[in-house]
């Protein structure tokens, strides 16, 4: 019957007005500004300069440097329920090749010492701007609502630091602790303007595991004396692969993937380490728990099998942080089904399977268990080019694509109203 009522109340909620030329335009200047300057994970010092005054200036308690350069901007109306809003801020080291006329030509040493082009690739620049504008739609109409807005823009969250940074830096104790927390992702995946929504697990426990292979040199002619590295990494490579194929249950996924190989350095000689580098991806503690002593056991296995000796087995690192999974709460997923088939339409509201890619999202929910959570997609292919693809998205360029040019207005726009109106149910009793 609870569920019948507020199904039924969600029903009723008027559509959200869509955003008018003179709102979107002052909006797709700052997304163009946001695109041309991109900045590195935990580096967003001119990013987050460039934001803050724009939520101070419309009546938000606005707090700096949050976990190095995450911004916190609270806005209190009365007493009620404090939902949270968060966009992340960081681009990726990589060169853009969209040839758009605002592309960014941004170039920056990585922390790794390396020369690279730096670019939004994953589009947070259409996550930023559309935070900025749901808070002016938000400050403009304190009428529509009671409680407290918290709003967060965060770094990090390509190299998986950010939340990590801010949650130990008093984000649930320094600032009201919300009952609702929401996230929007624009999608590769789904044409632009369409919202995809998934219940339950939606993203990846995500975690990169380094192994370094140590053997015995020797001569390339005289293989007999050492104890080849290359050739235990070759059999864990391959033994790797049957631990999702022959150990999972094929109802609980997850992937094994070898990314990397590295070992010697000329043709006659055997080298005395080979190091592999593989991420590892699941949705349960349980499976990935599994995965990451099957990585161990394999590796000492063969290291075993081949003769290695006992004070030269396999190094196995799992790297930390690592990335837990998104977990959408179901009750907050199914309601905003409806809240957004209401305001947008059924043709734009989808039900979508969850992805095995990552994001830090995820920390909010697992420092606040007694909070919801839930983030959404919001398609970002251009309707052209969805249509001469015929909806294949291997026939375009995805999310971290240095051609990745997502219709922005298209996303800003869908994004605001829907976070809009999903702030607003949010602040509802339950």
């Amino acid at each position: 019957m609870l569920t019948l009522l507020a199904a039924t109340a969600l029903a009723a909620q008027a559509p959200a007005p869509a955003p008018s030329p003179a709102e979107l335009t002052p909006l797709m200047a700052l997304y163009r500004e946001l695109h041309a300057a991109p900045e590195l994970a935990m580096s967003e010092t001119k990013t987050a300069a460039r934001l803050a005054p724009e939520l101070r200036k419309l009546g938000y308690e606005v707090t700096e440097k949050v976990g190095g350069t995450g911004i916190v901007a609270v806005m209190r109306n009365g007493p009620g329920r404090t939902v949270l809003v968060r966009a992340d801020m960081d681009g990726l080291p990589l060169e853009e090749k969209t040839g758009l006329p605002f592309a960014s030509k941004v170039r920056t040493k990585a922390r790794s010492g390396v020369d690279t082009g730096v670019m939004h690739a994953c589009a947070h620049d259409t996550h930023m701007t559309a935070l900025i504008g749901t808070a002016r739609r938000l400050a403009g109409d304190k009428a529509k609502w009671k409680g407290t807005l918290v709003l967060i823009l965060q770094p990090g969250e390509e190299t998986s630091e950010g939340a990590a940074a801010m949650l130990a830096d008093g984000l649930f104790t320094r600032f009201p602790k919300p009952d609702t927390m929401l996230a929007f992702h624009n999608s590769a995946s789904l044409p632009a303007g369409t919202i995809g929504l998934t219940p339950g697990p939606a993203l990846a426990n995500v975690d990169s595991v380094d192994i370094t292979v140590r053997g015995v040199g020797s001569h390339g002619a005289a293989p007999q004396n050492g104890r080849d590295p290359i050739v235990v990494a070759s059999r864990i490579v391959t033994t790797l692969q049957t631990l999702v194929s022959r150990e999972r249950n094929p109802f609980d996924p997850a992937v094994v993937t070898v990314g990397s190989f590295h070992a010697g350095a000329t043709h006659n000689i055997i080298p005395d380490e080979a190091k592999l580098q593989i991420t590892v991806r699941s949705y349960t503690p349980e499976v990935r728990q599994s995965i990451l002593d099957g990585i161990r056991r394999i590796a000492r296995g063969e290291a075993i099998a081949a003769g290695v000796p006992d004070d030269r087995m396999p190094v196995v690192t799992v790297r930390d942080p690592y990335t837990p999974a998104t977990v959408n709460s179901d009750d907050l997923t199914a309601e905003s089904r409806t809240l957004f088939t209401n305001v947008f339409g059924a043709d734009r509201v989808r039900m979508v399977p969850a992805a095995m890619v990552g994001e830090d999202f995820s920390r909010f929910l697992i420092a606040n268990p007694q909070g919801r959570s839930l983030l959404f997609w919001v398609g970002g292919v251009p309707q052209a080019r969805w249509d001469e693809a015929g909806g294949v998205t291997t026939k375009m360029p995805g999310l971290h694509s240095p051609l990745w040019a997502p219709d922005a207005e298209k996303v800003i726009g869908t994004a605001m109203v829907a976070m809009e109106a999903a702030v607003i149910e949010g602040f509802k009793p339950r």
